[in-house]
Formats: structure tokens, sequence, C-alpha cells
């Protein structure tokens, strides 16, 4: 019982930050608003999350939890090709992106002035490289990756191009379709990414 309890104030907890990270009020992401929004006290905040850096991992981490981000990026482990896991890898990244993006406008307005949400927002960094470089090396194994970058330097290739800064200027800022998107990602990766046969 007591387990069930600790387990529903942290999701309250969770809850409550993903929301005052979307609101776009991003100086109410604080120990005390984070409390208020959650009903609970701040000691309570505070007895499940040690600082304010581990609130921010926890939440963006829970996100990942909620919107079943396994199941969302599993035909990408199941490709058998590395050029099918680099479509799949690229469309379930793309399909993601709206979804995420409030926390991650967040995360970014933040970094520059908080140590907190700039290690929350690194770590999402990091998690998204490594399903990159995963992709890259799937290229490489199958002898599909470009003889022109290394494993490391293609892999730094794909996370620029999919990165969040690219979806908000092309989606939201030139009105192009998440379709239209998609393709374009696609199309250049592959142009940049993979060894052209003759």
């Amino acid at each position: 019982m007591m387990s069930s309890k600790k387990d529903e104030t942290q999701s309250k907890i969770l809850e409550a930050t993903w929301k005052l990270l979307e609101s776009g009020d991003y100086q109410s992401v604080h120990m005390a608003h984070i409390a208020k929004k959650a009903g609970v006290s701040r000691q309570a905040v505070y007895l499940h999350f040690k600082t304010r850096a581990e609130l921010l991992n926890a939440t963006t981490r829970y996100i990942d939890t909620v919107k079943d981000v396994d199941l969302r990026f599993g035909p990408t482990r199941e490709a058998t090709e590395g050029i099918d896991r680099l479509e799949k890898f690229i469309s379930a990244w793309v399909d993601y992106i709206p979804e995420i993006y409030g926390v991650a406008r967040a995360l970014i307005a933040l970094r520059d002035t908080d140590e907190a949400a700039r290690d929350a927002w690194d770590d999402r960094l990091n998690s998204l490289k490594s399903g990159c470089d995963k992709t890259i090396k799937a290229l490489k194994k199958d002898g599909e990756l470009t003889e022109t970058l290394s494993v490391s330097k293609a892999t730094d290739a794909l996370w620029a191009l999919i990165s969040i800064h690219s979806w908000e200027q092309l989606v939201l800022g030139c009105k192009w379709s998440q379709k239209q998107y998609k393709d374009y990602l696609i199309a250049s990766a592959k142009k940049i990414l993979v060894n052209i046969k003759v």
C-alpha cells in the first residue's frame, strides 16, 4: 500500500512537471511551483527527487514511458537491413517530434541559464544520438555506409540532420507537412550516408 501511494505521488509530480514544461511558462518550472501544481508539499517533491536536475531527467524519461517510445521504435530494432533501419528510425523519430515538442522547446529555452534543464536536454540528445549510432552501425554492417564518412562522423551527421530545430524550421516555419518533411529527411540521409553503387 505504501509503495502504491509513493508511486501515485511520484506520478503526480512528474505529470505536473510535464504540464508546466509544456505550458510555455518556463519560469514556473521550479520545485515550489511543481509541488503546488501536483497538489503536494515541496518536501514531498524533494523526498522523491533530490534535485531539480533529477526531476527534469525523470520527467523526460517518464514521457517516453507514457508515450511508449520502445513500441514506437520497435520496427527500427527489428529491421534486418541497414537502409530499412535508417528509414524506420527517421520515420519513428519524425512522428514522435510533435508529441514532445512542447517539452523540448522548454528545455531548449532554459538550457543556457538553467543547468538542470541543460542536463535533461543533454540526456535526451544523447539518447537520440545512441539511436543514430546503432542505425549507422547497421548500415556499416551491411556494407551500405558511404566510404567518405567514419561511423562516428556519420552518426554526427544523422544526429544533426534529424534535429528538432530542423523540424521546427521546416514544419512549423515553412509549413511543410509531416510527410513532406519525413520524405525529405529520408532522401537526404540516404544521399549523405549511403554508399552509391555504380
